[in-house]
C-alpha cells in the first residue's frame, strides 16, 4: 500500500479499522492464478486471537476457479474498504485565497495479506455461514436464519461452496481524511461532504472522528 512520506495517513491500529469494516463491507480477495490476477467480493469473518495479526474466513462458490488455483500456502490480499468521496478545491477555505489547489479523494481501507488456505469440510461450512448470516441479519425486524430454510436445501447449498481461510502475515491501513490539510481546510470539507450524499456524510463523520494535525 502507497503511503506518502509524512506518514499522516497511517492507520495506526489497523487490526482494530479491520475488525469494523469486516462487519460492515465484503472482501475484495485477490490472487495470482496462472501468472493473471484474479478477484472476488465476498463476505469474511475476522477472527483477531487467531495468530499474530488475526484470520480472516470466508467461503467461495465451487464453480468459482479462484479456490482451484489456491495451492495450499499461497500469498492471497484480502481488500476492505471503507467510505470514500470525491473532495473538491471549492470547499477549502484555503481556495479563497489562492487557486493553487487540486482535487483529491478521501478513503478508509484495510489490505491484508497472508497465506490462504481452503478449507472443504461441511461442518466447518456451517458454522461459516451461520455466523455470516447471523451476523448481517441482527437487528432486522424480521430477521432470516438459516433454520428457516429445510435442512436438505442448506446441505445442498453448503455444497457448492468451498471455504476459505487466510492467515494474515501482513496487515496495512490508511485512513485519508484530509489530515495534510489546515484545519479550516478539514472543516470547510467535513461541512461539504456532510451535506451530500449518504456516502459522503459518512466520510464526514470518518473525519470528525480522526485526529487533527
Amino acid at each position: 500500500m502507497y503511503q506518502p512520506g509524512h506518514g499522516r495517513f497511517i492507520d495506526p491500529a489497523p487490526a482494530v479499522s479491520l475488525g469494523e469494516l469486516a462487519a460492515a463491507v465484503p472482501a475484495t480477495l485477490v490472487t495470482l492464478s496462472g501468472g493473471r490476477l484474479v478477484a472476488t467480493i465476498l463476505p469474511m469473518l475476522y477472527d483477531a486471537s487467531d495468530g499474530p495479526l488475526g484470520t480472516l474466513r470466508g467461503h467461495l462458490a465451487r464453480a468459482n476457479r479462484q479456490w482451484r488455483d489456491v495451492s495450499a500456502g499461497i500469498e492471497a490480499l484480502a481488500i476492505f474498504d471503507g467510505p470514500d468521496a470525491y473532495v473538491s478545491p471549492r470547499l477549502y477555505a484555503a481556495t479563497r485565497r489562492s487557486e493553487r489547489h487540486v482535487p483529491t479523494w478521501n478513503y478508509t481501507t484495510v489490505h491484508a495479506s497472508g497465506a490462504l488456505v481452503v478449507r472443504d469440510d461441511p461442518a466447518w461450512l456451517g458454522e461459516i455461514v451461520r455466523r455470516l448470516t447471523d451476523r448481517h441479519e441482527a437487528g432486522r425486524p424480521d430477521g432470516w436464519s438459516v433454520d428457516d430454510a429445510p435442512r436438505d436445501y442448506i446441505e445442498s447449498e453448503l455444497r457448492a461452496i468451498v471455504g476459505i481461510e487466510l492467515r494474515i502475515s501482513r496487515l496495512e491501513g490508511k485512513r485519508k481524511l484530509s489530515q495534510n490539510r489546515a484545519p479550516a481546510d478539514v472543516d470547510g470539507v467535513i461541512g461539504g461532504l456532510a451535506a451530500g450524499a449518504p456516502r459522503e456524510q459518512a466520510v464526514a463523520g470518518e473525519m470528525r472522528r480522526a485526529p487533527r494535525r
